[in-house]
């Protein structure tokens, strides 16, 4: 199901921003006056796009695209695992006052999300002892963390990707001004200005992917910090219940 959905995010950021990539060819055949005559935004980021230099402005945009994707894909399934646990838990502890822990199992199997996951892993474990009950919670409650954030290393990568791929396109224009002023002997503005152009341009793009690609991430954390609170709370909770049952069965 997570892949489906990474794939199909993917797809659809690639149909919304490649089709500036597909067009550059075009931009780059028509003259640079009939691009300055539109005063629109997407003419003007289209142009900006080819004047930062198409190879290193694509791998920018490419970035851009899988990194958006992973964190869609995150959101997504986080908001996914995101339940009412206190009603959850209400619920469960009712059913096993009535000694029906079977309905309480299923209870937890047909909720989504990790914190039911780990009240089940309690619950088949519930004639055992306490010791043994805490220790399968914790044990399960790890692998359910590890899963909340799988997929979070892939866009820590592509935030760090962005503006190293600026700053190279940087390094890169740069060169090509000094290859210009080698050629033509002379130092003035208007042989520098185009290497400078593309230094600054592919920065400008990088840093702001960057940016764009952090404030996502960020808002990742912050529901993973829920989901994982959420999960603390609600195992506490259970063992309590559990407990309870315990001393009422003995």
């Amino acid at each position: 199901m997570k892949t489906k959905i990474f794939v199909l995010t993917s797809i659809l950021l690639a149909l919304f921003i490649l089709p500036t990539l597909a067009q550059v060819d075009s931009l780059i055949n028509s003259t640079m006056e009939e691009v300055a005559q539109s005063d629109g935004f997407h003419s003007q980021l289209k142009t900006k796009f080819v004047e930062g230099s198409v190879g290193f402005m694509s791998l920018v945009a490419i970035t851009l695209i899988l990194g958006l994707a992973f964190c869609i894909e995150r959101i997504i399934y986080l908001t996914l695992s995101e339940i009412n646990a206190k009603k959850l838990l209400v619920d469960i502890e009712k059913k096993v006052e009535a000694n029906d822990i079977e309905g309480a199992k299923t209870l937890c199997r047909d909720t989504r999300g990790p914190v039911a996951s780990i009240c089940y892993q309690g619950l088949m474990h519930i004639e055992e002892a306490m010791d043994v009950v805490e220790r399968s919670i914790v044990s399960y409650g790890s692998v359910q963390s590890a899963k909340l954030e799988k997929g979070c290393s892939w866009i820590t990568l592509f935030i760090a990707i962005a503006p190293s791929l600026g700053f190279l396109g940087t390094v890169i224009g740069m060169v090509m001004s000094f290859d210009q002023i080698q050629e033509a002997g002379d130092i003035s503005p208007t042989i520098v200005a185009s290497g400078m152009k593309v230094a600054l341009i592919t920065t400008i793009f990088g840093i702001v992917v960057a940016i764009i690609l952090q404030i996502f991430y960020n808002y990742i954390l912050s529901k993973i910090e829920h989901l994982t609170s959420q999960m603390e709370e609600s195992a506490i909770s259970l063992l309590d219940i559990i407990m309870k049952h315990k001393l009422r069965q003995s």
